[in-house]
C-alpha cells in the first residue's frame, strides 16, 4: 500500500534512480544554488514531488565513509525539507573541501542551499541564457 506523502519518508518516488534521469537534469540545469563546497543543480518535473540525486565524487571525497556520511546528511536535510521544495529533480553535486565540514556545518549549508533554490524555483522561468 502506497504511504501518504504527508510524511516525512524518503522511498523510491523521491529519487533519482537511474543515468536517464540525472542526464536530464544536467542537460537542462535551469535552477541551482551554489556554494564554493557543494553545487545543486535542478529541473522543475512533472510529477509533482521533488527527487533527489547524489553525485559524491571520489575525486573530491577521498574517504569512502566521508562519501557516505555527506551523503547520508544531504538525504536527511532533503528529507526534512522536501514538503518546502516545489516539483523539481535535484542533483546534490561535491566539490573540493566538503570532507573537512563537520556534520553540524554541512547540515547547516545544505538546509541553507535548499532554501535558496525552493526560493529561485518559486520565480517564474526566465529564458536561460546560452
Amino acid at each position: 500500500m502506497q504511504q501518504a506523502r504527508s510524511d516525512f519518508g524518503f522511498a523510491k518516488p523521491l529519487r533519482l534512480l537511474n543515468a536517464a534521469q540525472y542526464r536530464a537534469v544536467f542537460n537542462d540545469n535551469q535552477i541551482r544554488a551554489a556554494h564554493p563546497n557543494l553545487l545543486i543543480l535542478a529541473c522543475r518535473n512533472d510529477l509533482g514531488h521533488p527527487r533527489l540525486g547524489l553525485v559524491i565524487a571520489k575525486k573530491h571525497v577521498r574517504n569512502a565513509s566521508d562519501r557516505n556520511r555527506i551523503k547520508r546528511i544531504a538525504r536527511e536535510t532533503f528529507r526534512l525539507c522536501q514538503h518546502d521544495l516545489p516539483a523539481i529533480d535535484a542533483v546534490v553535486l561535491a566539490r573540493p573541501g566538503v570532507a573537512d565540514l563537520d556534520k553540524a556545518a554541512l547540515a547547516k549549508l545544505l538546509n541553507k542551499l535548499w532554501r535558496k533554490l525552493a526560493n529561485r524555483a518559486q520565480q517564474p522561468a526566465a529564458a536561460k541564457p546560452k
